[in-house]
């Protein structure tokens, strides 16, 4: 009986540095981005690929960046556990079909700014109902620094954020109806009422602002921010890009 008992303990021991080995395996991120898309867009772009980048090292994941939106089909994305859009969405029946089955299937997805963009002309009912049911409804202009609160502190996403802090210089949509109405969504950070009215050329002055929300009926994240060179200039919200990319790939 004390020879067996020491045997299971031994080979438990010895089994310890896989199990953790499979825990730490580094999972894959794409990034999508375009370069023939608004100025502004295309310097968040280069400068969030740099972000991810340098994470992707320190954070242990590898990470890839393109420009062929092509690349989104079954095979292709089968090889990636989070996809980022940095300023762009797909644009062919063929790339959206390809990402609606990628998602269902339980694939990570991170979109930022403009990937959430959509009217009436979109034409792609599957994908509004994927962001929480929100149309775009306006934007402030110029891109100004607005106040944050953190709704959820609990979450990993938000994990050692302060209960609110100032986002640098942003384009700032809103969305009608509010994604925060629909049951699936959970809103993890909301623009400051007493921002308003912000803008100068064309304000904000009302209403529920949602910036980062996930619809939990799949293993995605929505970040409002994405205009211009100076998202990645604030350490809090850095921490907010560092977290959601590991919550995303499962590590935390």
């Amino acid at each position: 009986m004390i020879r067996r008992s020491v045997f299971v303990i031994v080979t438990f021991l010895a089994l310890l540095p896989n199990i953790g080995l499979a825990q730490n395996q580094p999972f894959r991120v794409l990034a999508l981005y375009s370069t023939n898309v608004e100025s502004d867009h295309v310097d968040f772009a280069k400068q969030a690929i740099q972000f991810f980048a340098e994470h992707a090292e320190k954070d242990h994941f590898t990470f890839e960046s393109t420009t062929q939106w092509d690349d989104l089909t079954k095979a292709s994305l089968a090889q990636y556990q989070v996809i980022l859009w940095l300023n762009d969405f797909p644009h062919t029946p063929e790339q959206r079909a390809a990402f609606e089955k990628y998602m269902t299937n339980g694939g990570g997805w991170l979109g930022f700014h403009v990937s959430a963009y959509n009217d009436k002309d979109t034409h792609w009912p599957w994908y509004v109902d994927f962001l929480g049911g929100g149309v775009f409804y306006g934007n402030n202009w110029p891109p100004l620094p607005a106040a944050l609160i953190v709704d959820d502190p609990s979450h990993p996403v938000t994990k050692g954020l302060p209960a609110q802090f100032i986002s640098p210089a942003n384009e700032w949509y809103i969305w009608k109806p509010s994604p925060r109405l629909n049951k699936d969504v959970k809103v993890l950070l909301t623009l400051d009422p007493a921002n308003y009215p912000l803008g100068l050329k064309d304000a904000l002055t009302g209403g529920d602002l949602p910036v980062v929300w996930t619809n939990t009926r799949y293993r995605m994240l929505y970040m409002n921010m994405g205009h211009g060179d100076k998202i990645f200039t604030s350490p809090t919200q850095n921490q907010l890009m560092e977290n959601a990319i590991l919550w995303l790939g499962n590590r935390q």
